[in-house]
């Protein structure tokens, strides 16, 4: 157990980090994830105050369904990621543990005072992933087998009243839960009572999101990078990028905007590494002549490819160029060489 945005959490369970990432992969891993902020948007126009807030299209967002979104900052900096579902009458947002309570009081500064912002504390969150959570819900909750990655409900789930979306954190097919609090012990080891289904720690929620390619805030992620920087072009929505229906209008358009049309001095990149040795996070990258011109953001051992994997950082003209690049590790060079794609494909149902 560890100190994490102000709560104690596991690193691992008895399998051990390597094990669950591995029994994730190919079965099912139960995850609380409790610790993250669930907040409800809700009053006239909330969607267009959410949009004047987020880079996305809040207004164009099909009901019972969620889409990736960041709050961004004047100087168009992340000051979190988060998901944000219509669920009809109101929008559900889940947001990261360390930044919910500013989160929250960033909301209620923005919005305007017909909107109302309620943090949910009495709601608790589980995420089921792998290539077996879908059959193993399903036993549970029968409606959830057609539900396609993005999409939301309400449901109950063995007699649990529960809202629930088709997403995660893992790059594996799979469900975040929302459950009451009072409940969610007893649906927990209902779902822990099934034979593809163990308990995952935060050393391989770690390592399962970065085989995954995806961003955690704090590494990847802050106050001073912006979503393009971050190779966030996806999670920005045509209509709200410069030419499109309702461009600009949220914090640090205009920045963004530019680096969308003009790009921007450093971009986030996926690293394959020479060897064998782990490149960890804060070791720079480097040209062959010494010259930095990069940092590893997030590093570690992947190991559904049995091998070391990292994100950094890197001088965009120097991606450009094609130059040989290397990160410093304890006085030694490691050649490393920017990847397009994620450590592994992504297995996100489709429908």
């Amino acid at each position: 157990m560890v100190p994490f945005a102000g709560y104690l959490m596991p690193v691992q369970y008895p399998m051990g980090v390597l094990k669950e990432h591995l029994h994730t992969r190919s079965a099912a891993g139960l995850f609380d994830v409790s610790h993250m902020g669930q907040i409800r948007v809700s009053g006239p126009n909330a969607a267009a105050a959410l949009e004047a807030m987020l880079p996305i299209d809040v207004l164009g967002l099909p009901v019972d369904r969620q889409r990736y979104g960041l709050l961004t900052n004047e100087v168009g900096g992340v000051i979190d990621d988060l998901m944000v579902a219509n669920c009809g009458d109101y929008f559900h947002l889940v947001v990261n543990a360390a930044c919910k309570e500013a989160d929250l009081a960033h909301l209620r500064a923005s919005l305007p005072s017909s909107v109302k912002c309620e943090y949910l504390a009495d709601q608790a969150l589980l995420a089921l992933q792998g290539p077996s959570a879908r059959a193993v819900l399903a036993r549970l909750a029968p409606s959830v087998a057609e539900l396609a990655f993005m999409e939301t409900a309400h449901i109950e789930v063995d007699g649990v009243a529960c809202w629930l979306s088709c997403s995660g954190y893992t790059g594996e097919d799979g469900f975040e839960l929302s459950i009451p609090n009072d409940q969610v012990e007893s649906l927990a080891k209902r779902l822990l009572a099934e034979p593809e289904v163990e308990l995952i720690g935060l050393g391989a929620r770690d390592s399962l999101r970065l085989e995954a390619g995806l961003c955690l805030y704090g590494h990847e992620l802050n106050e001073c990078t912006t979503p393009i920087e971050a190779s966030l072009l996806w999670a920005i929505s045509p209509v709200r990028r410069p030419g499109g229906e309702r461009s600009g209008g949220y914090p640090g358009a205009d920045v963004i905007g530019q680096q969308i049309e003009q790009g921007c001095q450093r971009k986030r990149v996926l690293l394959d590494i020479d060897g064998r040795a782990p490149v960890r996070d804060g070791a720079e990258v480097v040209l062959d002549d010494g010259t930095v011109i990069g940092q590893v953001c997030s590093g570690g051992f992947g190991p559904s490819v049995s091998k070391p994997i990292a994100m950094a950082y890197v001088d965009s003209a120097a991606l450009a160029a094609g130059n040989a690049l290397f990160a410093a590790v304890r006085g030694k060079r490691i050649g490393v060489t920017p990847r397009a794609k994620p450590y592994i494909t992504q297995r996100y149902f489709r429908g």
